[in-house]
């Protein structure tokens, strides 16, 4: 004994390398590591680190996705209250195909130079009119559908107080309303084919238990139907039944511990004519405004929506358009990358089917993919969409870095995660602040560019104001002819 305890330290450090060396000599689950051994190890070690090696040092400021260091960087100071100006011009290459001008007036929309546009700038269309309870949101920025499940309780919390204290609504996603949407913001209740908060014991929609919500919780101000999301539209999903608490399992109402199938297709309904009649019939009985969500790819059943709304009166009173750059929520590679078109394709053909029929007043379009920055907002606004939901962005504001493990439950900022430990880093009080200050300074900078366009309200905005970049010697273009349409003009609510 007094031998071994005798040994220079660096004789146990030769042995532990040599225990390793065999160690990874004698195994056969992977070729390097066998192959060189001790050695090896390095290249899993970098492997693990190499998204962290290239969003902090390598990437240039415009080169990462889905969103580059300018753009966080951007959100981190506006939430932050710092600096988020920059100096010397631009960095992007105004050039390349795509890029965006918005073209200011030569004269600017005269201001009170006293007044603060860091406040909610109202809807300019009130959603449902003809509803028992129609509503017109306070702010045209608003909080996408992300539920409570996938992001943690601290999260949500952050995001429902910081909507109360800017004034703008905040969807649910499809995992039901929880305790943490009640901090008094305004809420869209959003459900899926799970119908999670509204299903009976075999899954199926029940519309006494959606009646007896909505009159439970007066902040519920509208409805959406999710059809598909951007991120992995056309698919299901399981929750594994280790992620259904007690606390879950009541609020979405499923069993504790038992895996949850959400389909890829709705019970409720499988055609158009029984979408609409679906629509209408939760609009009845609860008299909220009743919208429908989704990823766009063939434009069939659109035009079949369009022509019946057409012809009955009958239908959404607002259609929120998905990217199909995907989201928060998690999703194959395939259909990340692949499966329906992204956003600017999507919302350009499907407001083209609507303005055919003459809806396009009627609608409130909602846009989701992307869109959090002052420039893209904008855009949005010129192609005829009159809400923006933000989502990753909104999460960027809390505290998010872009990890990208949002589907591991490793997410180490306490987000995307129900890890306890991860979770208590996250202050809702502090965060909520922040998010109310991100959506403070987006919406100061639309309305500063809105201004400086000569404008008064982004809605009236059309495609003319915006030029794109076309590549090559193409030079550039109207949106008007990039997308083969002009908006139709929006006549402002009356308050």
């Amino acid at each position: 004994m007094n031998f071994i305890t005798s040994l220079p330290w660096w004789v146990y450090l030769v042995l532990i390398i040599v225990t390793i060396i065999l160690r990874d000599i004698l195994q056969k689950r992977h070729t390097i590591v066998h192959n060189f051994p001790l050695i090896g190890h390095i290249r899993y070690l970098l492997e693990s680190i190499g998204p962290e090696l290239r969003q902090y040092i390598v990437a240039n400021n415009r080169e990462e996705l889905p969103f580059n260091r300018r753009q966080r960087s951007w959100v981190y100071a506006s939430s932050k209250k710092e600096n988020h100006y920059q100096g010397f011009g631009t960095d992007q290459d105004i050039h390349e195909a795509g890029y965006i001008f918005i073209k200011p007036a030569l004269m600017p929309l005269k201001t009170d130079p006293n007044e603060s546009f860091d406040k909610p700038c109202p809807s300019a269309k009130i959603m449902g009119a003809h509803r028992e309870k129609p509503y017109r949101p306070k702010s045209i920025i608003n909080i996408s559908a992300m539920s409570y499940g996938s992001l943690s309780a601290a999260a949500v919390s952050a995001l429902n107080q910081g909507a109360n204290q800017f004034g703008c609504y905040h969807n649910t996603g499809e995992g039901g309303l929880s305790p943490y949407h009640k901090f008094g913001s305004d809420v869209c209740f959003h459900f899926g084919t799970g119908y999670f908060g509204v299903r009976d014991h075999d899954g199926n929609f029940d519309l006494d238990k959606m009646v007896a919500l909505v009159k439970a919780n007066p902040n519920i101000k509208m409805i959406e139907v999710k059809l598909s999301q951007g991120a992995k539209p056309g698919k299901g999903g399981v929750l594994p039944g280790s992620k259904i608490t007690k606390e879950l399992a009541e609020i979405r109402h499923v069993k504790v511990g038992e895996a949850v199938l959400s389909p890829a297709s709705h019970s409720a309904f499988s055609n158009i004519p029984e979408l609409v009649d679906f629509v209408e019939t939760i609009a009845k009985h609860t008299g909220l405004p009743v919208g429908i969500k989704a990823a766009v790819g063939k434009l069939e059943m659109w035009e079949e929506l369009a022509i019946m709304m057409k012809d009955t009166g009958f239908g959404p009173d607002f259609i929120t358009i998905d990217g199909g750059e995907g989201g928060t929520g998690a999703a194959p590679p395939s259909f990340a990358d692949h499966v329906s078109l992204p956003w600017v394709y999507a919302f350009s053909s499907v407001y083209k089917v609507f303005q055919r029929y003459g809806l396009t007043q009627r609608i409130t379009f909602i846009g989701s993919g992307k869109l959090g920055m002052p420039e893209s907002a904008i855009m949005a606004l010129s192609m005829g969409v009159d809400i923006i939901n933000v989502a990753r962005e909104a999460l960027m504001s809390i505290g998010c870095i872009q990890a990208q493990v949002c589907h591991t439950n490793r997410c180490p900022t306490g987000i995307a995660t129900n890890n306890k430990w991860l979770e208590a880093g996250l202050d809702p009080a502090l965060k909520s602040v922040r998010f109310a200050n991100y959506m403070k300074n987006l919406t100061k900078e639309i309305m500063e560019i809105t201004h400086a366009c000569g404008y008064e309200h982004p809605s009236q905005f059309n495609m003319d104001d915006i030029d794109v970049s076309m590549g090559d010697n193409a030079h550039t273009a109207p949106l008007r002819l990039a997308y083969g349409y002009q908006k139709d003009e929006v006549v402002m609510a009356k308050d």
